[in-house]
């Protein structure tokens, strides 16, 4: 027998008893404030939006403020207070909420109510994401551009009470599951850092007397010509097909578009053409990705993807690989940012001499593939932690009902 058997076989032999929201606690809602009445330092508040955004089971500090004078108008929520969503753009995020734990208020914003009770917040918090509590609440919900429900109608939604030790123990339990998935978050994210770290570390070059030791400092156009591949119509793709055709949305993705065999060979033939190994990169929308071309047959769109035709005496392609990532490529336009060639052919970059840019992609090829089998291993893991988390959340908040 757990604890919490053991719990629930002293304090409720017979049961846990089950009530509504509304009858064991009162919903408060906040007051109405915009985000152009957000400072950034003031009184502490609490925007509906961030609550499924931002803040996760509970909160003692709030990333927005008010201003003194705006907060006059407010409603305030207190220290063991749940801040309840009551609107929002999707209906899953609607009646989550956070538990307000420190001991300063917290004004709340119009779309948002205040649960008070004598629950253990954390207990209510967790209720508030399960299971059974959405799906409770689900047929209240009204449905638009705007999704919401009522403080009554959240108020109907039944939660078991067992005494408060068993709720201390099942936030307990539950604290130290949610804790492994942001454990392991943290650890990804580390990684990332790291190897962001060793890559600027290596390939940010300063300077120094007109160059650094072992360094040439030169234009992208000393190195090689810009080279993209022949203009592809519309009319000149399919939706299936024999050769990939990527474009910007699909560059370093699954294709959705496809050319004929015959005109990827005479096209192949007859125009520039990326050797193996070379390093493509977009050059508009998200400036700057690279994909090295692994010598597959594909086709890529015309002045929207590019590559250099570097001469690998001189530079390497595994060091341009890297380089391109710390390039900070200097773009025009207005929404849509370009590169454009001219742009590329007057970037300054360093170049060490061929051993050295050996030595520096080798490491970094480490450090990527490490980072690498960490993003494919470490998601797989935080799901299953996520989906082992919501398991024992809905077991842990089901029990035996009290009869009359």
């Amino acid at each position: 027998m757990n604890k919490i058997d053991k719990l629930l076989e002293e304090f409720c032999p017979e049961g846990v008893e089950y009530k509504a929201l509304g009858e064991i606690g009162a919903f408060i809602r906040g007051k109405r404030f915009v985000r152009t009445d957000i400072v950034d330092v003031g009184i502490p508040c609490i925007h509906y939006g961030d609550i499924y955004t931002y803040y996760g089971l509970s909160a003692n500090t709030t990333k927005t403020h008010l201003t003194p004078e705006k907060a006059k108008s407010m409603r305030f929520a207190q220290k063991n207070d749940v801040i309840i969503v009551g609107a929002g753009e999707n209906n899953l995020d609607i009646g989550i909420g956070v538990a307000w734990m420190s001991d300063d208020e917290v004004a709340v914003h119009d779309a948002c109510y205040i649960f008070k009770s004598k629950l253990n917040p954390m207990y209510v918090s967790y209720f508030l994401r399960s299971t059974d509590y959405h799906l409770q609440i689900k047929k209240y919900v009204s449905e638009g551009k705007i999704c919401s429900i009522s403080a009554n109608n959240i108020g109907k939604a039944v939660i078991p009470i067992p005494p408060i030790e068993v709720q201390n123990e099942i936030v307990r339990i539950l604290d130290k599951f949610a804790s492994l998935a942001a454990e392991l978050q943290a650890e990804l994210q580390a990684r990332q850092k790291q190897y962001e770290y060793y890559r600027d570390k290596l390939l940010i070059f300063t300077k120094i007397g007109g160059g650094t030791q072992g360094v040439t400092w030169m234009r992208m156009s000393e190195i090689g010509d810009i080279c993209m591949c022949r203009r592809i119509m519309k009319h000149q793709t399919s939706k299936i097909g024999d050769v990939p055709f990527y474009k910007i949305g699909t560059f370093g993705g699954k294709p959705d578009a496809y050319i004929s065999r015959d005109l990827y060979a005479y096209y192949r033939k007859s125009y520039s053409f990326p050797n193996k190994g070379d390093i493509l990169i977009s050059a508009s929308g998200t400036i700057g990705r690279r994909v090295i071309y692994d010598g597959e047959d594909a086709y890529f769109q015309d002045s929207n993807i590019v590559w250099i035709s570097n001469d690998e005496t001189k530079v390497l392609n595994a060091y341009l690989y890297h380089l391109y990532a710390v390039i900070k490529w200097k773009t025009e336009g207005g929404t849509i940012k370009r590169l454009y060639g001219n742009n590329i052919s007057k970037t300054l970059i360093a170049v060490p001499l061929i051993h050295e840019q050996h030595r520096i992609a080798s490491i970094l090829d480490r450090f990527e593939r490490l980072t690498t089998d960490l993003q494919a291993g470490l998601p797989a893991e935080i799901k299953a932690r996520q989906q082992q988390y919501e398991y024992y959340r809905d077991r842990l908040l089901t029990f035996k009902r009290k009869t009359a």
